[in-house]
């Protein structure tokens, strides 16, 4: 599917570590528009492309990524690798948006995008109360297993995420000097009392020995 939205007019331009702070900012502002979220280690994970969030009166509407060609929840799995995130947002007349919010399939429970990339419950509740209760009602009775298949599924998304993970844990230790002990740690050596006791209980059991 291709997804055409107007040029709205830019709100702000920012870099964010975590997703919420715009999510968290479009519902306070009352946003009607759209952000675009471009993950800064895109080529990392091979999630070439952005995602999309469109907005009405601050509460999400509509998910797109664009590297990907998914909409709704499965966008959102898409999106949803560890930042820094570039984030840019625009305002934009809600006719504008009137066509492209009619298109099911990329639409998105009102607090998903809360819960699957900022992974914040409280968001997701404040921006559930903002959202118009139809939607709360049709939109999230099936949105979560949806988006849980979609992340499950993705199996080199998961194992990229556990390698940044590693990756970060070696950084750490070299930062404390640790990478060198860690990579020569010795093998635990048995006690020699244990050693000593093993002797005499062989000595024991071995008949020729006495």
């Amino acid at each position: 599917m291709t997804v055409t939205l107007p040029r709205g007019r830019l709100l702000r331009s920012r870099v964010v570590s975590d997703p919420g702070t715009a999510l968290s900012t479009a519902l306070d502002r009352g946003l009607t528009g759209y952000a675009v979220f471009e993950p800064r280690d895109a080529l990392l994970f091979d999630a070439d492309g952005r995602g999309v969030i469109t907005f009405e009166d601050g509460v999400p509407v509509l998910a797109y990524h664009t590297g990907t060609d998914e909409g709704g929840a499965a966008a959102l799995a898409d999106l949803a690798v560890p930042g820094p995130y570039s984030v840019d947002v625009f305002e934009l007349d809600a006719s504008a948006l009137s066509a492209v919010h009619d298109t099911p399939e990329l639409r998105v429970a009102p607090g998903l995008p809360a819960e699957r990339l900022a992974g914040d419950p409280a968001l997701a509740d404040r921006t559930r109360s903002a959202a118009p209760e139809d939607r709360v009602a049709a939109d999230d009775a099936t949105a979560d297993a949806n988006t849980v298949a979609a992340f499950l599924a993705d199996e080199s998304k998961v194992e990229a995420i556990r390698e940044q993970a590693r990756e970060e844990a070696r950084d750490r230790a070299e930062e404390w000097g640790l990478a060198d002990e860690l990579a020569d740690s010795p093998r635990p050596v048995a006690d020699a009392g244990d050693d000593q006791r093993g002797d005499e209980r062989a000595d024991e059991d071995d008949p020729q020995r006495h």
